[in-house]
């Protein structure tokens, strides 16, 4: 029986993925291999360096901080034995102080008890009280007695625009003239009569001083003040524009708020005039250091009965 013929083997076709992990890789994939091993190894050393860095800063602190803290405890400790030793010399010196002078009587010479006959021989001048407004004391005068007329009810803002009573011109005349615009004066039992009054003087120290004053009233009550600004403003022919801290009169309830316009006022060279309330039962010390001040002294009983008269 004759050979059947005998069927060739067909070869297997080798892997594709084998074939292509042999492939090259491509140039740019290799150069940015290539850059970010370089950016790890410059980073790796820069976090090498920054922890060396580190090590030698706190080197540093550990060994410095204890020898400066005992330099600083040192100079604390011989500026204590100073003061200490200084303050034992000053009460030494204080205990060897004479605290009574002795008085040293001399003896007067024949000459100084001739300028002595001769001085009591010769009368004192005269020398007015009037102070700041001696030299003004023809125009304020005058402007007292313009006031005591016919009322201008026309005049221009800050003229006084009603009649002063011949009382309230002799008071002003005397705060002026005699007190030098600082002092009390007596209430006229009515705060209208007494606003009248004060527009009397911001009239004349208007014609003084122009713009350069300012006009602080004090009362310790919103009513009080309406009362003031009521009065002056009808007095004056004022607005209410005229009444606040940029204008010409100020209200205030306290004080203390006063005194810190006036020194504000005076630390920019213009003049504060302050005006008290009759029922202001105290006036503060700091507000008599001021070169004008007009403080209404009340009457017998004005105070119990300030709700009836005012």
């Amino acid at each position: 029986m004759p050979d059947e013929p005998t069927a060739e083997p067909t070869p297997t076709p080798a892997p594709v993925v084998a074939a292509e992990a042999t492939e090259p890789m491509p140039a740019w994939q290799e150069l940015a291999l290539q850059e970010l091993g370089q950016r790890r190894d410059a980073l790796t050393q820069e976090i090498r360096e920054l922890e060396a860095r580190r090590e030698q800063i706190s080197r540093e602190i550990s060994s410095s901080f204890s020898g400066q803290a005992d330099a600083v405890a040192r100079r604390l400790k011989g500026f204590q034995d100073y003061l200490v030793g200084a303050l034992q010399d000053l009460a030494v010196a204080a205990e060897q102080v004479e605290l009574v002078p002795q008085q040293v009587l001399v003896q007067p010479s024949v000459l100084d008890t001739a300028r002595a006959a001769e001085a009591e021989s010769v009368p004192p001048p005269v020398v007015p009280a009037a102070g700041q407004f001696g030299a003004d004391a023809s125009l304020i005068r005058e402007q007292l007695t313009a006031f005591q007329g016919q009322p201008d009810f026309y005049a221009d803002p800050w003229k006084l625009r009603r009649t002063l009573e011949p009382e309230g011109a002799l008071s002003l005349e005397n705060w002026f003239l005699d007190q030098g615009g600082r002092g009390a004066q007596p209430s006229s039992g009515s705060r209208s009569r007494n606003a009248l009054m004060t527009a009397g003087a911001i009239a004349i120290l208007g014609e003084l001083y122009g713009d350069r004053f300012q006009t602080l009233v004090l009362a310790g009550q919103p009513e009080r003040l309406g009362e003031w600004r009521r009065g002056l403003q009808d007095c004056l022919g004022l607005d209410r524009e005229d009444f606040g801290p940029t204008s010409g009169i100020v209200l205030f309830e306290r004080p203390d708020a006063l005194i810190e316009r006036a020194d504000r006022l005076e630390e920019r060279g213009e003049l504060p005039f302050i005006v008290i309330d009759a029922a202001e039962q105290v006036v503060d010390i700091p507000i008599l250091q001021f070169p004008l001040w007009l403080a209404f002294a009340p009457g017998p009983g004005e105070l119990v009965t300030d709700d009836e008269l005012y």
